[in-house]
């Protein structure tokens, strides 16, 4: 199996998927329990969710799950959210704070799981963003990502419908992080916030660098706006999508737009 899946375009915007993929090696299959198995922490269908929404962009996608090894936390194990309940990089819990392994990996396993798998996400996408780049002197990376509204384990309430993150607008240029949320606080029937509970994860954190041409932000979706349901057997609401679809390609096509006048 090959770990990442790489779809090239030659548009300035880079879609980056660390969260949709489900496939297990069988050693980490056998090792999860059932709990663990059910994989309740996927991205649910968020590849599809933004499938042909922008001509010409690159989306690198883990092909493995988070469970494996988040490729959206840090390789050194640090913590995106000091003080706050959050899953590391080979998470020990679901979102719920529940137990998910029979055989919890060991430090040399997860040591080789980064290089098997983090490593080789990161490698695609910093080869994509070099590549993107050199075409247009600057690249746009928006890290695709959804969750469900209601996580007790992680916040308090409920989730705002779109959550955009720059960590705290250090990965990206004060016009992208506001051309993001002004479509955002103008779709009818979403609600939205910026760096709130989510202002990026690693790989925005790891790539934004403006000065630099090269600019991240996180969109962290409630799931609640394109599935049926947040709950097993996450099934993709065709009518909902439609609606969430066309504020992402609003915003993806104005991020296109805005790339020539983000040059360095």
């Amino acid at each position: 199996m090959t770990p990442v899946e790489v779809l090239r375009g030659g548009g300035p915007v880079i879609l980056g998927m660390p969260h949709t993929g489900t496939w297990l090696p069988d050693c980490v299959a056998d090792a999860l329990n059932p709990r663990g198995r059910a994989l309740s922490d996927t991205d649910w269908h968020v590849d599809e969710l933004y499938r042909g929404l922008l001509p010409d962009v690159t989306t690198v996608r883990a092909v493995f799950h988070r469970y494996v090894v988040d490729p959206n936390r840090d390789p050194a194990g640090g913590s995106l959210y000091p003080g706050q309940n959050t899953t590391g990089l080979v998470p020990l819990t679901d979102f719920d704070g529940q137990a998910i392994w029979d055989s919890p990996p060991d430090q040399p396993e997860i040591a080789r799981r980064v290089a098997r798998f983090h490593a080789a996400y990161h490698d695609a996408l910093a080869a994509e963003i070099r590549r993107v780049k050199a075409i247009h002197g600057v690249a746009i990376l928006y890290d695709c990502h959804s969750i469900r509204a209601t996580v007790p384990h992680l916040f308090r309430g409920v989730l705002p419908d779109l959550n955009i993150g720059t960590y705290d607008g250090v990965s990206a240029a004060p016009q992208v992080e506001a051309a993001v949320a002004g479509i955002c606080a103008s779709a009818g029937g979403y609600s939205s916030v910026v760096n709130g509970r989510f202002k990026g994860g690693w790989t925005t954190r790891h790539y934004g660098r403006p000065r630099h041409g090269v600019h991240a932000i996180q969109m962290e979706l409630a799931q609640s706006t394109y599935l049926t349901e947040e709950a097993p057997p996450w099934i993709f609401d065709r009518d909902r999508a439609a609606r969430l679809r066309a504020v992402l390609q609003d915003i993806l096509e104005t991020l296109a737009d805005l790339a020539p006048r983000l040059r360095s």
